[in-house]
């Protein structure tokens, strides 16, 4: 069979055609934030080849090997290295390339600095329930104006009870949100761990504790901002006056740390993942079923979960508790 020229250049450009709508699939697959962390990790490797002469595109398994063993001599936890590899063989994909990130050089030298150095690094603190009301109480007297109060407050009890990520917080819009006579209904359009946008329902019942509420709380912002469609929180502007504008995601952490900072504590040793871990360890202390607290906090494996579980019951299932003094 012979294919005439024409027919030929239908093809490639078929084939190009594929390919490209196939990187824009892969690029559509992710998160937005998601994506932005990846470009961010990718930057960093593309530095570090700059200044070694490496190329960064294409590159090949033994320079990620040395810039993550470059990594660890900076002290940067092993998550954070496995994170990095992930990023690159991403952006890789990203531009049409085929990177390896599962190499003997690569794997074999996270194990071996896993082994020389450790894996359980020190993290950022979770916020628990007794700061959480201290930072609540700090709102509460800080001398300024209803607005302000009112979207702090709810951002910070809807981000603990939900046990939110940050990137889920202020993607929320008002149409997300339904009052019912049990509490709130949020609908999570999309979040990292689902990258398909099937989508899930989050549940927060009505506390006790009124002052804590994280429903009368969202319910006093929304009667005080009179927002009723789109963005669920907003920028202020200098004169404190309602914009169109959604936080970002590090507004969310600078919230926290701004009051962290007022009740005398280090905000360094907290971030916006407080609220979510904050959530999940005060869930384990008070007994929560491994699969509840996943079902709020949307994880899909057990590994992280476990881990806020082993933290909470270091002190609860500890044998000097039975010794008497």
């Amino acid at each position: 069979m012979v294919i005439n020229s024409n027919k030929m250049n239908e093809i490639i450009t078929d084939l190009k055609s594929l390919k490209n709508e196939t990187l824009l699939n892969l690029k559509n697959s992710k998160a937005n934030n998601t994506i932005r962390a990846y470009k961010s990790d990718y930057q960093d490797f593309n530095l570090f080849c700059i200044k070694n002469n490496f190329k960064s595109m294409p590159s090949e398994p033994s320079i990620v090997s040395l810039y993550i063993t470059y990594l660890s001599f900076k002290g940067l936890k092993m998550s954070t290295l496995k994170r990095r590899i992930v990023s690159i063989g991403v952006i890789h994909k990203f531009k049409g390339y085929y990177l390896d990130t599962k190499h003997p050089s690569i794997i074999e030298n996270i194990l071996g600095i896993k082994r020389r150095k450790g894996s359980n690094q020190k993290g950022k603190k979770p916020l628990l329930i007794n700061y959480l009301k201290k930072v609540i109480n700090v709102i509460d007297e800080k001398k300024i104006n209803n607005i302000k109060r009112y979207r702090d407050k709810s951002i910070i009890l809807i981000g603990f009870a939900g046990g939110f990520r940050r990137s889920e917080l202020v993607s929320l819009d008002y149409e997300d949100i339904e009052f019912v006579d049990e509490g709130l209904k949020i609908n999570i359009k999309k979040s990292k761990t689902d990258q398909l946008g099937e989508g899930f329902v989050k549940a927060l019942p009505y506390f006790d504790n009124k002052k804590f509420c994280p429903v009368i709380s969202l319910k006093k912002w929304i009667v005080a901002s009179k927002i009723n469609s789109g963005a669920l929180f907003r920028r202020l502007t200098k004169g404190s006056k309602l914009s169109e504008f959604r936080l970002t995601d590090q507004t969310v952490a600078l919230l926290i740390k701004e009051y962290l900072e007022l009740l005398g504590l280090d905000s360094k040793n907290y971030s916006g993942h407080s609220l979510r871990s904050g959530f999940a360890t005060t869930a384990a202390e008070s007994g929560a079923e491994e699969r509840n607290i996943m079902a709020m906090t949307g994880h899909k494996t057990t590994q992280m979960v476990r881990r806020y579980i082993k933290d909470a019951n270091l002190f609860k299932n500890n044998p000097l508790n039975n010794i008497k003094l």
